[in-house]
């Protein structure tokens, strides 16, 4: 007779099993609208009005794009800066993520290094609607050892935060390479899937507390498409 095989289940907090819920619709997925662009977002709205646009502008902008959105959505992604007004706004049974970290970064340092924002926590963004926590991180795990351990340590800190809540800690990478350059170029589009499978390999344990890895398309279209003409040519 065979010994009986014992299966360990993993096991969630309650809360990140609640928070993970809410921002899913009954068959389990999400279908999350993001609008907690800020930096990006200002320049295209002065651009359209053709005059610098003001926070308030920002703000009813997001507040408009949630109430047309959520609808048809499981979640909405907004930003405590501009976007908690339209928390308020968005449709019944949506859940809600709040982005955590620094809008873009500091081009004149490198290493494209990530920040919070500096007047919230965790347990403030809970208290402001937050289902989830979400946080974007620009990574290239093959830039220099020390600049990675300061981003791989600053994960940590945002994992064991979240997880002191029990909220979910949804975790957004975006690979890129300084030495390279251009994210749209040929010479980016061969490293990319690499790069991409090097960070999911690194946020995926367990000492960081990522409880969903949100992960790019490993390729760039622009780049296969220049590869193929290139080719056939």
């Amino acid at each position: 007779m065979e010994p009986t095989k014992v299966q360990a289940k993993a096991r969630i907090p309650r809360g990140k099993f609640n928070g993970i819920n809410a921002v899913a619709d009954e068959s389990g997925i999400i279908a999350a609208a993001a609008m907690d662009q800020r930096g990006s977002l200002r320049k295209a709205i002065a651009k359209a009005k053709g005059s610098e646009a003001s926070d308030a502008q920002v703000s009813e902008f997001k507040v408009l794009v949630t109430e047309v959105l959520t609808p048809h959505a499981s979640a909405i992604l907004l930003d405590p800066e501009y976007g908690l007004e339209a928390v308020k706004h968005r449709a019944k049974q949506v859940g809600v993520f709040l982005a955590y970290e620094k809008t873009g970064y500091d081009a004149t340092v490198k290493g494209r290094l990530p920040d919070l924002l500096p007047h919230w926590s965790v347990r403030r963004l809970i208290d402001a609607g937050a289902d989830v926590i979400k946080v974007l991180l620009y990574y290239d795990p093959d830039d220099l050892e020390q600049i990675n351990t300061i981003k791989e340590a600053f994960i940590e800190r945002v994992g064991a935060e979240c997880r002191a809540y029990a909220i979910p800690f949804f975790l957004e990478v975006i690979a890129y390479s300084d030495e390279i350059g251009d994210e749209n170029s040929l010479a980016f589009a061969h490293v990319k899937p690499s790069k991409v499978k090097k960070y999911m390999q690194e946020f995926s344990q367990p000492q960081y507390g990522v409880d969903v890895l949100k992960v790019e398309v490993p390729v760039n279209p622009t780049g296969c498409a220049t590869s193929f003409t290139s080719s056939v040519s």
